[in-house]
């Protein structure tokens, strides 16, 4: 080799040893930047897991908002759109990626103090834009220090069938009870003294169809048998449930459902208002409100 091709062979080897080194540093940083944020922690005096009517909307009307605002408290929204309380991968009972964002995957996670599954999620999936934050968020809570947990589930559950109980298992996390009672269990083994409330569905029109909740069976029944149902394990449980489903939302006429929704199933800000009120009225009677 000629004085010119040693000079550029060496010239090679400095650049590549410059981007080994540039690739170690860039690694190191984020590694060391991830561990620094797994080590952070943040605090809630309530945390609201749920579905699209807690979490489509996230400005100050969100019922987790206005919540915030009614009762002079944090609160945090956990609640992901298009989630379930169950898993519903029944048949072949794989860990389907979405299941892990489901109440009971997540309520696993909290007890485990492991959301490596649903970290992997923002790679795997396209998930709305803010999941990856209330995943983050999630994974630094101190639930030991959170004083109420509000579950928001059910209307999911019923637009995809779910089975509201297996009566050889109650904790069948693939059906709509199971995931409840699996879900409290958890929580509670992370915080004894957690007050947890159950909010229900609202009714609910199909525009597409034309049926409404009292009509349309999904596969496991109307919507008022999963209403009814979690009615039923509230008390079970020991749990408070606010029941916004009966007496709630006008539905004498099919035009009811312009007055507190936009679509016939996600609420308007006028709906989202009167849930926000109700839920407050109900927690106001026994938080621990701050002097």
């Amino acid at each position: 080799m000629d004085r010119e091709g040693k000079r550029r062979s060496v010239q090679k080897i400095i650049i590549y040893g410059f981007c080994s080194l540039l690739a170690l540093g860039m690694l190191f940083l984020t590694t060391f930047r991830g561990a620094a944020r797994a080590g952070e922690t943040q605090a809630a005096d309530i945390v609201a897991f749920g579905d699209s009517v807690f979490g489509e909307i996230r400005d100050e009307t969100a019922i987790p908002a206005r919540l915030s605002v009614l009762l002079g408290k944090t609160v945090y929204n956990a609640a992901m759109g298009g989630t379930c309380a169950a898993r519903l991968e029944t048949e072949r009972r794989l860990d389907y990626a979405m299941g892990s964002l489901s109440l009971t995957g997540l309520a696993k996670a909290v007890r485990a103090g492991d959301f490596s599954v649903q970290q992997s999620m923002k790679i795997r999936e396209n998930n709305r834009e803010y999941f990856p934050e209330v995943i983050d968020g999630l994974e630094a809570m101190d639930f030991t220090q959170v004083e109420t947990v509000l579950i928001q589930q059910g209307i999911n559950d019923y637009h995809a069938g779910t089975p509201i109980e297996n009566p050889e298992d109650p904790y069948d996390a693939y059906t709509f009870l199971g995931a409840v009672r699996t879900a409290v269990r958890d929580l509670r083994e992370v915080n004894p003294d957690l007050r947890i409330v159950l909010v229900t569905p609202t009714y609910t029109w199909y525009i597409f169809t034309g049926l409404t909740c009292e009509e349309a069976d999904q596969g496991g029944g109307v919507l008022e048998d999963y209403v009814e149902a979690e009615l039923r394990v509230a008390e079970e449980l020991g749990l408070e449930i606010i029941d916004v489903y009966h007496d709630f939302f006008p539905h004498e006429e099919w035009e009811s459902k312009d007055l507190y929704t936009r679509d016939g199933l996600h609420p308007n800000e006028a709906g989202r208002e009167k849930i926000a009120r109700r839920i407050a009225e109900v927690l106001a009677r026994e938080l621990r409100m701050d002097e």
